[in-house]
């Protein structure tokens, strides 16, 4: 074999060899790199990881203690299309985070602490599919618009938090939507969630663990599955009559009745002014014709 054979397989060696010990450079401490993947699950940070390549499609932060992202960190990681949060512990502040990280496409952020999702949490992700935000249990409001620029969102867990209200147009707008879990929440069965369950029924989503889909309250309506419950609530708000409907009748029916005394009570002395005027004028026209004779 001639030198320039053998010194090929060497050359290519040696190239590989840079390639990795730059890899190695380039990651982060206590996380494993590949091909654009950072790895740090389990590593118990304390903090957003620095020194993440600027090509990083994938990076996973699962089972940390990081409590804040920051937003200009992750701007830099613009063609970022996967980012793995769970376990956690990632308060209720999350506004105006993902703002530089527009590709996004998977997000998951459950087993923190969120406590609200607002418009701004996720209106820059145009392009995300998949978002979960399940078993955070101090997750008590999310806003009516909360998804509206999320048109491509097809998966959206929200399953295990504190929620017991949603909005049906939070949801009813996500044109791709096929997977929402709603299981094991507190879900408040009154007339207010009356269009969020018919909606449920009519819909061509898929709801996981849907036996565990139940109402908390009334006491009348809890433990029963939804959507079965529809039927029932239906009847308890289109057909029975609760207590504050009977004083808001009474007090209707006292409005009327009053206005009516008083109306009835106005044309009398309006009759009775009239008489006496009228009968006025009769008797200065009797004594005008007396005197004329």
């Amino acid at each position: 074999m001639s030198p320039s054979g053998r010194s090929r397989p060497l050359s290519l060696m040696f190239l590989l060899g840079m390639g990795m010990a730059s890899e190695r450079i380039n990651c982060p401490s206590r996380c494993s790199c590949r091909y654009l993947e950072v790895n740090c699950t389990g590593q118990q940070l304390q903090e957003f990881p620095a020194a993440i390549p600027l090509d990083t499609r994938q990076l996973i932060l699962a089972a940390n203690n990081v409590s804040y992202l920051p937003a200009v960190e992750l701007s830099f990681l613009a063609d970022l299309v996967y980012l793995d949060c769970r376990k956690n512990l990632l308060g209720d502040d999350l506004d105006f985070t993902f703002t530089g990280v527009a590709k996004l496409v998977y997000l998951d952020l459950s087993f923190n602490n969120l406590t609200q999702v607002t418009f701004s949490t996720f209106s820059h992700l145009l392009s995300l599919v998949v978002l979960k935000i399940s078993d955070n249990p101090n997750l008590v409001a999310v806003e009516k618009d909360a998804f509206a620029n999320n048109t491509w969102l097809r998966h959206l867990d929200v399953s295990r938090t504190g929620l017991t209200f949603l909005d049906t147009s939070t949801v009813q707008d996500l044109p791709n939507l096929r997977f929402l879990g709603l299981s094991d929440n507190l879900w408040h069965c009154n007339c207010s969630f009356l269009d969020f369950i018919t909606w449920m029924t009519e819909s061509n989503v898929h709801f996981p663990d849907a036996d565990n889909i139940t109402c908390y309250t009334p006491e009348g309506l809890r433990a029963l599955k939804m959507p079965a419950v529809e039927a029932q609530l239906h009847f308890n708000c289109l057909a029975q009559l609760y207590k504050q409907d009977y004083i808001f009748l009474c007090l209707i029916g006292f409005c009327i009745f009053f206005a009516g005394t008083v109306a009835a009570w106005l044309a009398g002395i309006c009759a009775v002014i009239y008489e006496v005027h009228t009968s006025k004028g009769e008797e200065g026209e009797e004594e005008e014709e007396d005197t004329i004779t």
